[in-house]
């Protein structure tokens, strides 16, 4: 028998001192609780946790040291229609888990129920068949560390996946590729440094487990939207293998993308588990408590609220279920070193009754963190609860995938009627979203394409969904893709339909680049990425979501191209304001009468509300004007820029733009057409123009002209 003494009830979880490990464990309908140990053989031994504080079971074994397995059984009451489910058949995973080996291999023993009969218990033991909880050693050598604290202004994102990432790079050895340390790789960070990447948000890496229909479906969860364990960084991106190893790597992947400059974003899932519905099987949550943690329907509490479409909602109306996600975040920020989150479905985290609310409890406690709200807080502004679309909404703190940005810019390129005036608002910032409540233009997260999607290249070359590889009759993923296969479904050989394509991908990542707030790509578009039309690849761990390096030889314009963009804009400061455009002046004649920025038509008249609203317009002038950028410099410091005209023409004809007059610059100068295969211009080799002069714009192109005034 193990000697037991009491230990803490805090922190949760298993925490190694140097001596011993401490076990806690909160269940407020618990009656018992065993402490379940592993040896190397699987052979189980049990304890029984002596104490219980407010609902906390706790103890200390001397001697327990890292790398032990470990699972919790709770005894309880098994009550359904009262909201219990407790169940001590069935080994638990420790919500405060920091390392978990090994997978769930899917057995009818993970359920508390008989399958032929769901109102029959079920009390197979499930241990075999569950991954155990490992006690990790929370010490690191950090050396000097520093998180880049990258302003927002400046900020360019990069969506990436840790294994589709690195799974095909040719330069990262063999064993690393799929991993952390793949994705620390100096081949890896330098290509992210070349893009002018300053953050990488990492889809969900927090443990999951691939959902049981899947499995059966010979497929898997490659996105990783279905978390167990909220504290353990995902034991299959590990390259080492070895038990609790993936703590390391991972914080040893943090450390070199900090020196890089580059910050690490979790995308992360607070809104619900991987436990699923009332028929789910019982892994953790459900078995330790589950009314406290799962929102329950009132009228039949066998019964889960889904606000998320995975079967549940985690209740953040519980203080215990609150207090697991706030300690989860600190961990990742204090102890793991990340910079920030991407939360998704956060509108669901806001829910206090059926409405969104967002000065509910969980944004309350966001607010007055003095961790959490230092560092980057990025919400998925919605669910799929009523009301749940809740763009423009969250508190100031927050900046938000600004969903409406993708859908004008893909509307505005792929020709769609009467979309000019959103188009120009989310090309300045969306000030209509985000202004009222006091916040600026980096509230908005702005992004063309996403993992959840057409890729870029999918999105100008297929008009629907070919997701027959998911197995799901191609009923699953968004027929609203607003995309444009430019005259011919998938790859072709015309090259009339080739060229369009390209530009049309330029057209995309140039709106991105110029618009106000923070630009977003999704990895390997700036390499021609495509899933051959697959726009929910969720379950595709394989080629189709991996990115596919062999490619960049053909695609080193592209590249080359977004590298460009992402210099052009960190050289610039008017393509990234801190606040919004005035439309006049912010300090009189010295900074320019002209305003900040003026609209004008093609024919270099300033735009009237008729020329918005007409329905027909598709092509527009915007002036930027360097001298009027109303916001200081860090030290005070008055900021200035040049001055820039963009021509935007979304019709399929070229149209000539008449240049305004000399009030606006005295000169132009070409510095991009993305009409032109190699765009990129050189500043001493730019075509030049007067004012008043015709400038030719070919359909469906940009032409950015710089002034020639501080030249």
């Amino acid at each position: 028998m193990r000697e037991v003494w009491p230990g803490e009830p805090y922190p949760l979880g298993a925490t190694w001192d140097g001596v011993g490990t401490s076990f806690s464990l909160f269940s407020e309908v618990a009656e018992r609780v065993e402490l379940c140990l592993f040896d190397d053989d699987g052979h189980e031994s049990r304890v029984d946790l002596p104490e219980v504080d407010g609902f906390v079971w706790h103890g200390y074994l001397p001697g327990v040291m890292p790398g032990q397995r470990y699972g919790y059984r709770v005894h309880g009451p098994y009550a359904p229609a009262a909201g219990h489910r407790c169940d001590a058949s069935k080994l638990l995973l420790d919500p405060y888990a920091k390392a978990i080996e090994g997978e769930v291999r899917w057995d009818r023993s993970l359920f508390s129920y008989q399958f032929s009969d769901p109102g029959l218990r079920n009390t197979e033991d499930s241990a075999p068949n569950m991954p155990k909880n490992v006690v990790v050693n929370p010490f690191f050598d950090w050396g000097n560390d520093r998180p880049p604290r990258t302003p927002y202004h400046e900020t360019v994102i990069y969506e990436a996946h840790v294994r589709g990432l690195t799974m095909r790079h040719p330069d990262v050895p063999e064993a690393q590729r799929g991993t952390y340390a793949g994705l620390a790789h100096p081949a890896v960070i330098d290509h992210l440094k070349s893009l002018g990447v300053t953050a990488v948000e990492l889809m969900p890496v927090h443990q999951f487990v691939p959902e049981h229909a899947m499995v059966a479906r010979g497929l898997t969860n490659y996105w990783g939207y279905n978390t167990i364990a909220f504290l353990a960084p995902h034991n299959t991106y590990s390259s080492s293998g070895q038990r609790g190893e993936q703590v390391l790597e991972f914080k040893a992947m943090v450390k070199a993308l900090h020196e890089a400059g580059i910050e690490v974003i979790l995308d992360v899932v607070y809104n619900h588990t991987a436990e699923g519905d009332h028929m789910g099987p019982t892994l953790a949550y459900r078995g330790i408590d589950n009314a406290s943690y799962y929102r329950l329907i009132d009228g039949d509490r066998r019964l889960l609220l889904d606000y998320t479409g995975c079967g549940n909602s985690l209740n953040v109306r519980s203080p215990h279920a609150l207090q697991l996600i706030m300690d989860s975040l600190r961990y990742w920020v204090m102890e793991m070193h990340v910079d920030g989150f991407r939360f998704d479905l956060a509108a669901a985290l806001a829910r206090e009754l059926h409405d969104v609310d967002r000065l509910s409890a969980f944004f309350d406690l966001i607010q007055q963190d003095p961790v959490i709200s230092q560092v980057k807080l990025i919400a998925e502004p919605w669910d799929v609860g009523p009301g749940g679309y809740q763009v423009g909404n969250f508190p100031p703190l927050w900046t938000e995938w600004n969903g409406k940005y993708r859908d004008s810019v893909r509307d505005f390129w792929r020709g769609s009627p009467s979309v000019l005036p959103e188009f120009a608002s989310r090309l300045a910032g969306s000030s209509d979203l985000y202004a009222s409540s006091g916040r600026r233009p980096v509230a908005s997260i702005n992004f063309v394409t996403c993992h959840d999607g057409f890729t870029l290249t999918d999105l100008v070359s297929y008009n629907r969904k070919h997701n027959e590889a998911n197995a799901e009759n191609n009923r699953d993923g968004t027929d609203d893709n607003r995309s444009w296969n430019c005259g011919a479904e998938g790859p072709v050989e015309d090259p009339a339909i080739v060229r369009l394509r390209r530009r049309q991908r330029r057209n995309l990542l140039t709106t991105l680049f110029v618009s106000q707030g923070v630009p977003m790509l999704s990895h390997g578009d700036e390499i021609g990425r495509t899933q051959r039309g697959n726009n929910n690849a969720y379950c595709q761990d394989n080629e189709v979501s991996w990115v596919d390096w062999s490619v960049l030889r053909q695609e080193e314009d592209l590249l080359e191209f977004v590298r460009t963009l992402a210099r052009f804009r960190s050289d610039h400061p008017v393509f990234r304001r801190r606040r919004f455009f005035l439309g006049r002046a912010p300090g009189g004649a010295d900074r320019g009468d002209l305003g900040d920025i003026v609209w004008l038509t093609p024919s270099g008249k300033e735009m009237t509300p008729g020329d918005w609203h007409s329905g027909f317009g598709k092509a527009m002038a915007v002036f930027l004007n360097g001298e009027a950028i109303s916001e200081p410099g860090p030290r005070g410091e008055r900021i200035t820029d040049d001055s820039f005209l963009l021509a935007v023409n979304g019709h399929h004809e070229h149209i000539t733009f008449t240049l305004p007059g000399h009030e606006f610059a005295p000169g132009w100068q070409a510095v991009l057409d993305t009409a032109d295969e190699r765009p990129c211009r050189d500043d001493r080799t730019g075509e030049r123009w007067e004012p008043g002069a015709a400038v030719p714009v070919a359909g469906r192109s940009i032409r950015i002209l710089r002034s020639t005034a501080r030249r």
